[in-house]
C-alpha cells in the first residue's frame, strides 16, 4: 500500500504531528534532498507506486491515527503540484481544528498558473519555503529548477504568503559540504520579506 499518511515520532499513541506525502513529482531536484539518500521515513516506503489516487485514500490513511496537533504535507515531491487534491484534504483537516502547514518548494504559482494563495489563506495556517540561497545563480546550482524564473517566483509567492496572513519561514539547509551560503544574506531576504528564517542543517544519513 503506498504511504500518504506518516509520522515520525515513535510514540505512535499520541503523535503531535502527521505528514501527508501526495506526489513523487517535484519541480526542483535539490542536491541535498532526502529521497537522495533514503527510500524510507521510519519504516514507511515514499516512493509512490501510483500518482492517480483521491482524497479519500488519504483521509483513510489520516483517519488510522490519534488526532494530531498539526498536519504537514510534506513527502517525497512537491504537494502544490497536487494543488486540489491538496485543498481537499486540508480542508477536511481544517474541519477538525488541526494545524496545518506546507513546506514547498514556493513555485505553486508558475504550477498552477495562478495566483493560489488567496486559495491557501483559509485552509493553510503556516508554509515553509525552501529560500536556499542568496541569489539566483546559487538557487540554481543547488536547488536545480526546472523552470527558469523559479527563484524569483518564489520570492514572490512568499510575499504573496505573508500579504495573506499565513505564517511564512524561509529556510535554508546549511553545512552541505558542496557549498558555503551566506547565512546572514539569507536571513536580510527573509526579513525584508517579512518571513520567519530557518537554517536547517544538511544530515548524511537522511536524518
Amino acid at each position: 500500500m503506498d504511504t500518504y499518511v506518516y509520522a515520525i515520532e515513535d510514540n505512535v499513541e499520541n503523535i503531535s504531528t502527521l505528514y501527508v506525502n501526495l506526489t513523487n513529482n517535484c519541480t526542483n531536484s535539490c542536491i541535498f534532498c532526502i529521497r537522495n539518500l533514503v527510500d524510507e521515513i521510519k519504516g514507511k516506503r515514499m516512493w509512490l507506486e501510483s500518482e492517480d489516487f483521491s482524497a479519500n485514500n488519504v483521509i483513510a490513511q489520516f483517519d488510522m491515527y490519534n488526532k494530531p496537533d498539526e498536519v504537514v504535507f510534506c513527502g517525497y515531491g512537491e504537494s502544490l503540484m497536487k494543488f486540489d487534491l491538496l485543498k481537499e484534504i486540508a480542508t477536511y483537516v481544517k474541519k477538525q481544528n488541526i494545524k496545518t502547514r506546507i513546506n514547498t518548494n514556493g513555485i505553486g504559482n508558475v504550477i498552477n498558473k495562478r495566483d493560489i494563495v488567496p486559495e491557501l489563506a483559509d485552509i493553510i495556517d503556516e508554509v515553509s519555503i525552501s529560500l536556499n540561497a542568496p541569489n539566483k545563480e546559487q538557487y540554481n546550482l543547488i536547488s536545480r529548477p526546472k523552470y527558469e524564473n523559479a527563484y524569483d517566483a518564489m520570492l514572490d509567492f512568499a510575499k504573496k504568503c505573508v500579504e495573506n496572513n499565513i505564517k511564512t519561514t524561509l529556510t535554508v539547509v546549511d553545512e552541505y559540504p558542496d557549498y558555503k551560503l551566506d547565512i546572514p544574506k539569507c536571513k536580510e531576504i527573509a526579513d525584508k520579506i517579512g518571513a520567519g528564517f530557518k537554517i536547517r542543517k544538511w544530515l548524511n544519513n537522511g536524518y
